[in-house]
């Protein structure tokens, strides 16, 4: 397996979220939503932590009609790009951006009962603090999903997936991939 490259945490740059928002993700990011909720609807909020683009909290704003979507992320650029999806899909009433770092949410304890994160772990050195507060902000009883990448086991394998799932990306959009 290749070994685990931390990616900057934060997407500080606006360049840098326009070349991930570039990429497709829309089959994964369905797939995620459809995995968070396979065991049932929530009973109140959603926190999508690191929700970056917003289009996975945009996913679960529309399977959810009823409840308030939480997209709390570092990256301003990030949230901003959020917003303008939103804005699109006519759900900024029902998803609120939140700019707060995984590490240190400022939410009440058990203020959750579905917390979600896809592809945060990475971006952090140590996901532990992270992990952490997400489990404090999970209502009891509640649901914590989290989902990230695995190393592809060589460079090989690793080059075949980015032509696989990024061909057309710009090569921005493809060092991100990779990564």
């Amino acid at each position: 397996m290749i070994t685990r490259v931390t990616e900057p945490e934060i997407m500080d740059e606006p360049e840098e979220a326009m070349a991930y928002d570039a990429m497709d993700h829309t089959d994964v990011n369905h797939r995620f939503v459809n995995d968070a909720l396979a065991s049932g609807e929530p009973s109140g909020p959603v926190l999508d932590l690191g929700a970056g683009n917003g289009l996975i909290a945009l996913a679960l704003a529309f399977r959810l009609p009823n409840r308030l979507v939480v997209a709390a992320d570092a990256s301003a650029p990030m949230l901003a790009l959020a917003q303008v999806h939103l804005q699109k899909a006519g759900l900024s009433g029902q998803v609120r951006c939140d700019l707060v770092r995984a590490q240190a949410l400022w939410y009440l304890d058990g203020s959750f009962p579905l917390v979600v994160s896809n592809s945060l772990v990475h971006h952090l050195a140590d996901p532990f603090p992270a992990l952490a507060e997400a489990w404090r902000v999970t209502a009891p009883g509640g649901k914590l999903f989290f989902r990230d990448l695995a190393r592809p086991s060589n460079e090989s394998v690793l080059t075949s997936l980015v032509e696989q799932y990024a061909a057309g990306a710009p090569d921005r959009a493809r060092d991100l991939f990779a990564a």
